[in-house]
């Protein structure tokens, strides 16, 4: 019996593979645009740590605030269609953040592009997972690979334009072109309908119910512990750089350029090694390599070693989201973007907390140094949870 649902050939699956990484490349790349010209904004609005930090609540408040009208409209009109309306829309609100002339202006733009954000992150992850299946062999860590290809390629972008003067709003204008070719171009090799495996989603079954079990809320709390971690260097790693490593502006942004680089390689090399060890293994070992990384970038506050330490965070990251996405996406309970949903619905809490987070502890402690602490404790408790999440599969 043939493992494929007969709507859908498996033969062109190259084409649905090559159009989901091109979307996932220019979703990085957009999230990168805003995430390097962050200390351009601050130094514009002169922000405090503390204003900063309140102010950057405003993107996963959002993505906080899509999950459920995501998985329902997702539900409605299909992820190819979703895909569509968030590469639209999704550039739009990063020309939005460089107009944004005021700080409360800036949080009213923020939460518009982390529910945007997060809508297109379902959408492609929901196809993503869709095309893994037609391959019979992990290939989720690939295409999150390509979106920390595009935050790479945004970093050093960012990193070479800023010293020179160019204003955020060119920019963003200019990934705003970018984007919208890429999805002309593109559009109409992504999914026209969900892949389906025999025996899972079956009618009668709770397809069709948001319920959360243990394994999608294990599933969730590892996810957030990479998502904490994620929003911290995406936040503040520059901002590490500049007022604790002190390197000059032109070494500004190394870190995060080292963090995203590694996490470009962890993604790129991370099917192979699932396939090879298993999804556990790869877990516990990416929980250690935040830990260590964070350690060595906080004990040792000196240009090498904090970069090698945030090239480490970068890679111990890398595979953490796509795999437990990848793992709600094929659980035979929910269907994948209501699992994916799920799954956010409780990683994304990390995202939401912890930058505004080392903001608040950075001014309260007088300390940004100090403030970075609490993520080793997260880079823990992923490995801590693995063997859990073991057992709840048996």
């Amino acid at each position: 019996m043939s493992l494929f649902s007969p709507a859908i050939s498996p033969s062109p699956r190259r084409y649905y593979r090559t159009a989901i990484m091109a979307f996932f490349f220019v979703m990085g790349l957009v999230f990168a645009s805003w995430a390097i010209r962050i200390p351009d904004i601050k130094a514009r609005l002169m922000l405090s740590d503390a204003a900063l930090g309140s102010i950057l609540l405003g993107a996963p408040l959002g993505e906080m605030l899509a999950i459920a009208p995501s998985a329902w409209l997702l539900g409605r009109i299909g992820s190819r269609h979703g895909i569509d309306c968030g590469l639209l829309l999704l550039p739009v609100c990063l020309v939005m953040l460089g107009l944004a002339p005021s700080p409360v202006l800036l949080f009213a733009a923020l939460l518009s592009f982390g529910f945007i954000y997060n809508m297109l992150n379902i959408a492609l992850n929901t196809q993503a997972v869709d095309v893994e299946i037609l391959y019979s062999r992990s290939i989720m860590a690939t295409f999150h690979g390509m979106w920390s290809l595009g935050g790479l390629v945004g970093g050093l972008v960012g990193a070479f334009i800023a010293p020179r003067g160019i204003a955020p709003l060119t920019h963003f204008c200019a990934i705003l072109c970018l984007v919208v070719l890429t999805l002309l171009s593109l559009r109409r090799w992504t999914l026209p309908r969900p892949v389906r495996i025999i025996g899972l989603h079956a009618p009668g079954g709770s397809a069709g119910r948001f319920r959360m079990d243990a394994y999608l809320l294990v599933l969730g709390f590892i996810a957030l512990g990479s998502m904490a971690t994620e929003g911290a260097m995406y936040d503040w790693s520059s901002v590490y750089f500049a007022d604790v490593i002190q390197p000059g502006p032109d070494f500004t942004r190394v870190g995060y350029v080292a963090c995203m680089g590694c996490m470009v390689l962890g993604r790129l090399t991370a099917d192979g090694l699932v396939n090879r060890f298993g999804v556990e293994l790869v877990l516990r070992l990416s929980g250690l390599c935040i830990a260590a990384g964070l350690s060595l970038a906080v004990v040792f506050p000196h240009l090498i070693p904090a970069t090698l330490g945030l090239g480490l965070v970068g890679y111990g990251m890398a595979s953490v989201v796509p795999l437990c996405y990848s793992l709600a996406g094929k659980s035979p309970r929910v269907p994948a973007r209501v699992g994916i949903s799920l799954v956010s619905s409780v990683s994304f809490l990390g995202f939401l907390s912890c930058p505004p987070l080392i903001g608040f502890l950075s001014h309260a402690t007088g300390s940004l140094r100090w403030a970075f602490c609490p993520i080793i404790a997260l880079g823990l408790s992923i490995a801590l949870l693995v063997p859990v999440l073991r057992r709840l599969r048996a």
